[in-house]
């Protein structure tokens, strides 16, 4: 596509909203309220709120809570199934495009930074070889990661550096050894993909932590270990990115007897409230995004308002 027609596109393409901000600070119930507002319908940008079943640990919205606006992208995977961003790209973006096509206002909502990057912005993914992914991951697992992660500072230091886990050191490699770029050279640059307006919920972050430990003991409350002992049968284990999830793996360890429920309630709040921690570093190095407190009792009316300031 040369540019002009890129730059046509953009300037006849639809204003996607995207609500945005970390864990448990309420950006389900603004993406529902800003729908009734402008006629729009949701977008689930949220990675684990793809699988099915993954409800309660997820605090996946429900149906009561939807008021009526139809939701997409939600229980879309098995908890086997890994998920996939570029995966999601296209569908998020088939998604957008399906909502302005019926004349209704497309509203990406979640916390998942990459995710939400990659239905916003220009961005390009590397493609995967499954048997050189295998390799690589069988080279980690005889030699440990530390002779990876001596190879990706050397064909890599930008993503060696940023990059800790065997999962992402791995894929690295991969991407390094199938294009000849280093992975770093595929991350999104802040350049829309058509027209685009973020809102984040700014926190009060001792609120939030406090938020966070009731939430997940009404999680607890709710039913999470039962919900993990009913996916774990239907192959929890074996999902590389559901068995991973805040709650979810420290409730697959009780249920091993590695570890008893209020272990694993500590440990599941520490965890959630650094992954907070991460999404607020994140978002905030965006600044296109226009931040709004999160317990504004005129949250919506300024929500749209930013949302025709932008129009």
């Amino acid at each position: 596509m040369s540019h002009s027609r890129e730059t046509r596109h953009f300037k006849d393409a639809q204003q996607v909203i995207a609500v945005v901000g970390p864990t448990g600070s309420g950006k389900s119930d603004l993406g529902v309220n800003l729908a009734l507002a402008l006629d729009g319908e949701v977008i689930n940008a949220d990675a684990l709120q793809f699988y099915r079943g993954m409800d309660i640990g997820t605090a996946k919205i429900s149906m009561e809570e939807r008021k009526g606006i139809p939701h997409h992208l939600l229980d879309t995977l098995d908890v086997t199934q890994e998920a996939s961003v570029a995966d999601f790209q296209v569908e998020c973006r088939a998604a957008i495009d399906d909502a302005h096509s019926r004349g209704k206002r497309a509203i990406v909502v979640g916390g998942s930074g990459l995710y939400v990057r990659a239905a916003l912005d220009t961005l390009e993914f590397p493609g995967t070889d499954p048997a050189l992914r295998r390799r690589l991951e069988a080279e980690c697992e005889a030699e440990g990661l530390a002779p990876l992660r001596a190879r990706l500072e050397d064909v890599d230091p930008v993503s060696a550096a940023r990059l800790g886990d065997a999962r992402r050191v791995v894929r690295a490699l991969e991407v390094f050894e199938l294009t000849g770029r280093p992975f770093s050279s595929f991350m999104p640059q802040r350049e829309y993909n058509q027209p685009t307006v973020q809102i984040g919920l700014s926190v009060d972050r001792e609120e939030l932590r406090e938020r966070l430990a009731h939430r997940v003991h009404r999680m607890v409350e709710a039913g999470l270990g039962e919900e993990v002992q009913r996916l774990d049968a239907e192959g929890l284990r074996q999902g590389k990115t559901a068995s991973r999830a805040l709650g979810y793996a420290q409730f697959l360890r009780v249920l091993d007897g590695d570890m008893d429920v209020p272990e694993a309630v500590e440990e599941t709040i520490v965890a959630t409230r650094q992954f907070a921690r991460r999404q607020l570093t994140w978002f905030r190095a965006d600044p296109r995004i226009s931040w709004l407190d999160w317990r504004d009792p005129d949250l919506v009316s300024k929500a749209v308002s930013v949302v025709g300031a932008h129009g």
